[in-house]
């Protein structure tokens, strides 16, 4: 759907995410604090991602940002995407970073979503090629290289996937950081993702989809999962699989799945999750479109679910107004149509 992006699209996302990189406040602090001396601000914890309401969505807002001024380096907001780049991506400011990342009972922050998004800001960065993308990709090595590391020590002890549809979905993560491994050539990462993908997800069959969504879900447990494994096993075994995850699919079932979510409260910081499913959801079904036979119901579904989301990108209220963006920017930017 890259085709859909125009440059005044791009600008839009880039000034949603340019309004909250660096807004301090409000924030939803995730902090396990040694002691009083750790209760601090979360610019002096995150130098590099305190803005955005919270550190993951900041680094997705970084993101944003990145892939938009590498597609549109001449928008007129170009100046002021460098700006707030160069003023977040130092070395030092990432270097307290990791060295959060490292302080004692912190091996659980951010895992797995938010270390996914640092590794697709990584793998982003690492694709610009002016000199300050170089610079930005140099400076967030080290925390990049900390987080591939994590993932490789954390999927083989994880005895269960977590099949949630927010941020603790075990497969989001997996396919964020499975995309970094293979642009960054990192065969480690790619191979434990691969190995536990399969023994994760492998045999599935019958995926309780009548039961989707959940009133905060801005991911599809099993579409997020089928997702993953798209990108794991060869097309004619993905097709198998997936005729056992979702026999129901080709026929349009279950509506619950098929059709966009519907009468929630936007200003609700977890119910506008469910704008975020309807993007995840859109590019979850092009993903299928794209590896298994076109199908006239999914592929309605994926624009439907499209449609829905990308209107409401821009909802006046911070709540969602935070990240969707990188959401659309997601659907639209890295998802076969």
């Amino acid at each position: 759907m890259t085709t859909l992006l125009t440059p005044a699209l791009a600008s839009k996302f880039a000034g949603l995410a340019l309004a909250g990189v660096d807004r301090e406040w409000p924030h939803h602090y995730v902090h396990l604090a040694g002691g009083p001396s750790e209760i601090t601000t979360p610019r002096r914890m995150h130098p590099s991602f305190y803005g955005c309401f919270d550190w993951h969505s900041s680094v997705h807002g970084h993101w944003t940002l990145a892939r938009v001024l590498r597609l549109y380096p001449d928008i007129p907001t170009a100046a002021h995407i460098r700006s707030a780049l160069n003023a977040s991506l130092t070395a030092k400011n990432l270097a307290a970073e990791l060295a959060y990342f490292k302080g004692e009972g912190r091996r659980m922050f951010e895992r797995p979503y938010g270390w996914g998004w640092l590794l697709a800001l990584a793998a982003e960065l690492r694709i610009g090629s002016d000199p300050d993308c170089r610079k930005w990709a140099a400076a967030i090595k080290p925390l990049e290289e900390y987080i591939a590391e994590s993932f490789c020590l954390y999927l083989p002890k994880l005895a269960y996937p977590v099949r949630s549809g927010v941020h603790s979905n075990t497969a989001f993560g997996m396919t964020l950081a499975l995309d970094y491994a293979r642009l960054a050539g990192d065969r480690r990462l790619e191979k434990v993702i691969t190995a536990r993908g399969r023994k994760f997800f492998g045999r599935d069959e019958g995926a309780p989809a009548s039961w989707e969504p959940s009133g905060e879900d801005f991911l599809s447990p099993s579409l997020t999962e089928a997702d993953l494994m798209s990108r794991i096993l060869p097309p004619a075994d993905f097709k198998k699989w997936l005729g056992r995850l979702l026999p129901g699919l080709a026929r349009g079932e279950p509506a619950s799945l098929m059709n966009t979510p519907a009468g929630f409260d936007r200003r609700d910081p977890r119910q506008v999750h469910l704008d975020g499913l309807s993007l995840s959801r859109a590019w979850a079904f092009n993903r299928l479109n794209a590896v298994w036979p076109s199908n006239k119901r999914v592929r309605a579904a994926a624009l439907r679910h499209a449609r829905a989301g990308l209107a409401r990108v821009s909802s006046g209220d911070y709540a969602g107004e935070h990240w969707l963006a990188s959401f659309a920017l997601y659907l639209l930017t890295d998802c076969p149509a």
